[in-house]
């Protein structure tokens, strides 16, 4: 299992002892965003209205912020997730609205 920070798709490693352990204030050290926050974690689903699959857990208004979530568990992925460049983003929009003019 690997772990992949959700902003920058870097690749984390983290000191195990009987389980991961990611600190309340753990930055990633590639681009700074937080570590212990909803976009990192197993249960978070932006396609509900909580946006998270555990359905006691308080409602979290930032989802890059660091929280103090029970139910935290880091999200561990096999592949790392795609990077999309601010030029292919630009170009995949400008393909979409081309055949409207």
């Amino acid at each position: 299992m690997a772990f992949y920070c959700f902003k920058c798709g870097n690749e984390l490693e983290f000191a195990v002892k009987g389980g991961i352990v990611v600190g309340r204030l753990d930055t990633c050290e590639s681009c700074g965003a937080n570590l212990h926050c909803c976009k990192n974690c197993v249960f978070y689903d932006p396609g509900l209205h909580n946006q998270c699959r555990e359905p006691h857990t308080e409602f979290i208004r930032d989802r890059e912020e660091p929280n103090f979530c029970s139910s935290y568990e880091f999200r561990s992925d096999d592949t790392p997730p795609k990077k999309v460049s601010l030029d292919d983003a630009k170009s995949k929009l400008e393909n979409l609205f081309k055949n409207l003019k």
